[in-house]
C-alpha cells in the first residue's frame, strides 16, 4: 500500500499574489462583526486590495467564510462592478444606455477605443487604462456620459477626449 500523497489545500497562492495581500483581507475579515451577509462587502476589500477577483482570491473566500466557491463565483459573475482579470489603474467607463446612445456615447466609445488602442475590458500597454462600456450610470440628463474611477465626465463631446485622458495620463508622469 502507497502512502497518500499530501493535497495542498490552500492554494489560494498559485497565481503568486502576494501573502500580505491575503493576509491583509484575512485580518478584514476577522475584523467584522458577522460575515453571514457580508460576502459583498468582503469582495469590495477584496477588489480594493488585489485590483481584480482572480479565482485563487474567490476560493480563498470561500474557505474563510465556509460557503461554496460556486456562491462566491455566482456573486462576482453577476454584479459588473467586480472583475476577475486585472484592470488598468484607471477605469474609463462609457455609459451605452439609451438617453447616452441618443446622444452619441457610441461615437464616444469608438473614439476612446482607438485613442487608447484597446477594446471594451481591456487594459492600455501601459496598464493606465482600462475600457468598460456600461449600460446605465444614472445620469441620463448629462448624456453621453463618461465615468473615469468616481468622476462623472457628463455631455461629453468627441473634441473633450483628449483633454480628459491627457489629464489622467499626466498625473501620472
Amino acid at each position: 500500500m502507497t502512502k497518500p500523497q499530501a493535497i495542498d489545500v490552500n492554494p489560494s497562492f498559485k497565481e503568486n499574489l502576494p501573502k500580505e495581500k491575503f493576509d491583509e483581507l484575512d485580518s478584514f475579515v476577522n475584523n467584522l462583526e458577522t460575515t453571514r451577509s457580508a460576502l459583498i462587502e468582503i469582495l469590495h476589500k477584496a477588489q480594493k486590495i488585489f485590483g481584480y477577483l482572480p479565482r485563487d482570491v474567490q476560493l480563498h473566500i470561500a474557505r474563510k467564510l465556509g460557503i461554496p466557491g460556486a456562491e462566491v463565483f455566482g456573486v462576482v459573475s453577476f454584479y459588473s462592478y467586480f472583475t476577475t482579470k486585472p484592470r488598468g489603474k484607471h477605469t474609463i467607463s462609457v455609459c451605452t444606455g439609451t438617453a447616452c446612445f441618443v446622444k452619441g456615447s457610441d461615437k464616444i466609445i469608438e473614439r476612446v477605443k482607438e485613442k487608447l488602442g484597446i477594446g471594451s475590458n481591456e487594459i492600455t500597454e501601459d496598464g493606465l487604462f482600462t475600457l468598460k462600456d456600461v449600460r446605465c450610470l444614472g445620469t441620463c440628463g448629462m448624456a453621453p456620459v463618461m465615468m473615469i474611477d468616481d468622476k462623472v465626465f457628463g455631455r461629453v463631446k468627441e473634441e473633450d477626449l483628449d483633454n480628459i485622458i491627457n489629464s489622467y495620463r499626466n498625473k501620472e508622469l
